[in-house]
């Protein structure tokens, strides 16, 4: 008897202890230093600092749906256009990862929304969720650009990593309402991102963490990771959908943009970038991804005009 119930209290302070680990590592994720994330975009020459200060910009405060602020950067093209882009950051970033494709869209007379997700730089949150709460965001920053400019504006979001998937999950779950999407780097399923990553990186089943984990997430946070799952709702959106993903991407495999781009109904074009890291698909191709975007451009926004 004495053995049985010590064979309980050991299985039950495993459970919490792998409960407690895993929700605090999805919920509370470290984020990058806001000096370390300036220092290696110009390090890498993603832009030239004094260049951007010159640009004309506006600090934006959208209120979330949560009741906390979304701060932003509205960055209005040089040219009076009816286009706009926002773009999304992935997770543990800011907005200042996001400078370098504010210029790729600057640079075809977009006008550009950047902000910064819940739990990130200066917008409020408590948690990190990798797109389920972050897409209710989103659409909170859709409806400020459309109340703001007008219903009938040309919309495109871009998103990156963790924001990529929060475009796909905003698009399929919530509301198509963009007339365009590029999503660079998601994943297809939270569930089978973290089974991969366990058994990457920890040498373990998912068996041995998830039903804990899943437990506790949704005590703490009320949703599972099950409920993250973009391919899930892909096949819901109607507006065209650009992937973009690496071929040497070990972190988010490529094969998971290839399963999201199957399972997307209508308009769509994929790239596999040759070179690069997870999210580097721009920052080591970037002839190849600008000539990408402007064929999808081309393809499926302008020539509807």
């Amino acid at each position: 008897m004495r053995k049985l119930v010590m064979t309980f209290i050991l299985l039950l302070t495993y459970m919490v202890s792998i409960g407690l680990f895993f929700s605090n590592r999805i919920m509370y994720i470290k984020k990058k230093e806001a000096d370390f994330i300036l220092d290696r975009e110009l390090r890498e020459k993603r832009f030239i600092q004094t260049e951007y200060e010159t640009l004309e910009k506006e600090e934006i405060i959208i209120p979330s749906s949560f009741g906390y602020e979304i701060k932003g950067t509205f960055i209005p093209s040089k040219r009076e256009t009816d286009q706009y882009i926002i773009i999304c950051h992935g997770v543990t970033m800011s907005r200042v990862n996001s400078i370098k494709y504010m210029y790729l869209f600057h640079n075809r007379n977009f006008n550009v929304i950047m902000y910064v997700h819940r739990r990130h730089g200066e917008s409020g949150g408590k948690t990190t969720s990798y797109g389920h709460y972050e897409k209710y965001d989103l659409q909170s920053v859709v409806h400020w650009t459309k109340e703001t400019f007008g219903e009938d504006i040309t919309l495109g979001i871009h998103g990156e990593s963790m924001g990529a998937v929060t475009t796909l999950l905003y698009a399929g779950m919530l509301e198509d309402g963009a007339d365009f999407y590029i999503a660079d780097c998601p994943f297809s399923d939270f569930e089978e991102q973290l089974t991969y990553l366990l058994k990457k990186d920890f040498k373990l089943p998912k068996q041995a963490v998830l039903p804990f984990g899943n437990t506790f997430l949704k005590i703490r946070d009320q949703y599972t990771v099950k409920d993250v799952s973009p391919i899930s709702c892909i096949h819901t959106i109607k507006s065209p959908v650009l992937f973009i993903h690496s071929k040497e991407d070990d972190y988010i495999l490529p094969t998971m943009s290839r399963q999201l781009y199957e399972k997307k109904v209508g308009p769509k074009k994929i790239v596999i970038a040759p070179k690069g890291s997870h999210a580097y698909s721009y920052g080591d191709n970037p002839e190849l991804y600008e000539e990408v975007i402007d064929d999808f451009l081309h393809d499926f926004i302008f020539q509807s005009k």
